[in-house]
């Protein structure tokens, strides 16, 4: 069973500010509550082809993983991918100006579970549902606490 799981807010900075914070993988801990560490493989600034290393808990359990930057349009749309593990998973941020002052941002999560993952797969797209959920609010008050 495949996972797709989409959240978005409305975030009280222009577009530009908020693509730049979320965007920079050094952010993430600050605003992922599950994310604890981030480790370049390759070397900043962000590119196709950048590859970025994370280390993060989720549903009790430690998560390392490499993304790789496959798509990148400043400003507007950032997707990373990892092949690793029993969850490959593909994650893409959007962001939409709503007014000169206010963004959409969009973040999606898509993968194949394999293995166990499999099998658990529905309750790990709710409770990842709801983490992102926490985590684009958390990002909101970051940004507009600026």
């Amino acid at each position: 069973m495949a996972v797709d799981v989409l959240t978005e807010i409305v975030i009280d900075r222009p577009r530009g500010q908020v693509a730049a914070f979320a965007g920079e993988p050094d952010n993430a801990p600050l605003w992922y509550v599950n994310i604890k560490a981030v480790e370049w493989k390759t070397s900043p600034p962000l590119a196709v082809g950048s590859r970025v290393a994370f280390l993060a808990e989720f549903l009790g359990k430690r998560l390392a993983y490499t993304y790789e930057i496959v798509s990148l349009v400043p400003e507007e749309r950032l997707v990373m991918r990892t092949a690793e593990g029993p969850f490959p998973m593909q994650t893409t941020y959007t962001w939409e100006s709503t007014s000169e002052r206010s963004t959409r941002m969009t973040l999606r999560n898509e993968g194949e579970p394999a293995g166990f993952s499999k099998l658990v797969a529905p309750l790990m797209a709710v409770a990842m549902r709801k983490a992102n959920r926490n985590d684009l609010q958390r990002l909101k008050g970051l940004l507009e606490a600026r």
